[in-house]
């Protein structure tokens, strides 16, 4: 048996990314043969990294990919429990590779991403300890796309006819800016009008007490021409010029804005309540024991 220095423990954390004494206890039980205990770290990394599937993944990274004649792209979206991990650069790496499979492979949703990359993903959750999952997939087609990343949180795609792709830069970083729900006023559902209209009278209560069907009709008229302006991509006011509509500022490029896609890490994703106090409480019985 070798004997287990101070050195080969640091060389097999470096290799691996695991605590000293994971990988003290590794090396131990591998009669100090480090390539050895890199195998069986590994084999006991799928176990813990099935273990960790169970675990809410909310936070993570937005990335995109596009072509070079700017007519396709990809946006993809990949889940970690904390920032702190998405900001690393294994994460960062995973993340990449991702997207590029994606991009390379054509593909349309994220089911055969996630099981190209489930080794690479395995791997990732063994050495950091966090879940981490591929959430989501979007490919886009169009005579031009053009794509903004605001940071790491924010992803956005837009398909032009016609324009540039400075054009439809802009439009993107606005589309991350106001979040529109929808491309134009037609899009909006019968549902989402009925609901805003609701939620009006009710906010409303008092102001419409006693006021004739009429007045209310057309008060109600008034919100929901606001909240379709607010609603919809082409309505909303350019953020970097309000008066101007950004559907006209695609129509004086000459360029009709085809659809776009939206993605912001996490949106969705029904959070746990954490209890710090118990978690902390929790892990120093743990180390008691």
């Amino acid at each position: 048996m070798a004997e287990i220095t101070a050195a080969l423990v640091k060389e097999l954390r470096e290799r691996t990314g695991q605590g000293m004494m994971d990988c003290k206890k590794a090396l131990t039980a591998a009669g100090g043969d480090i390539e050895k205990a890199i195998d069986d770290m590994r084999a006991a990394g799928a176990i813990k990294a099935a273990k960790k599937a169970g675990n809410i993944a909310a936070e993570g990274s937005i990335a995109v990919k596009v072509a070079d004649d700017n007519k396709r792209a990809v946006i993809i979206e990949v889940n970690s429990q904390t920032d702190f991990l998405a900001l690393q650069d294994d994460f960062k790496n995973f993340v990449n590779s991702s997207v590029e499979k994606a991009f390379a492979e054509k593909m349309t949703d994220a089911a055969p991403l996630i099981a190209a990359q489930e080794t690479d993903r395995e791997a990732l959750v063994a050495k950091c300890g966090e879940n981490v999952n591929i959430r989501r997939l979007t490919t886009v087609e169009a005579d031009l796309v053009g794509s903004y990343l605001h940071g790491h949180r924010i992803g956005v795609l837009v398909a032009l006819k016609g324009g540039s792709v400075e054009l439809a830069k802009e439009i993107a970083m606005h589309v991350a800016a106001s979040n529109p729900q929808f491309l134009d006023p037609s899009q909006v559902s019968e549902e989402a009008v009925a609901k805003e209209k609701e939620i009006f009278l009710a906010l409303n209560e008092d102001k419409i007490k006693g006021k004739p069907a009429e007045i209310v009709e057309k008060m109600v008229a008034g919100r929901i021409s606001k909240f379709l302006a607010e609603a919809s991509l082409v309505e909303q006011a350019f953020v970097k010029d309000p008066d101007v509509k950004v559907g006209d500022l695609a129509k004086k490029a000459g360029a009709e804005i085809v659809s776009f896609v939206r993605y912001e890490v996490g949106e969705g994703i029904e959070r746990a309540e954490v209890d710090f106090a118990a978690e902390v409480a929790a892990q120093v019985a743990a180390t008691k024991q």
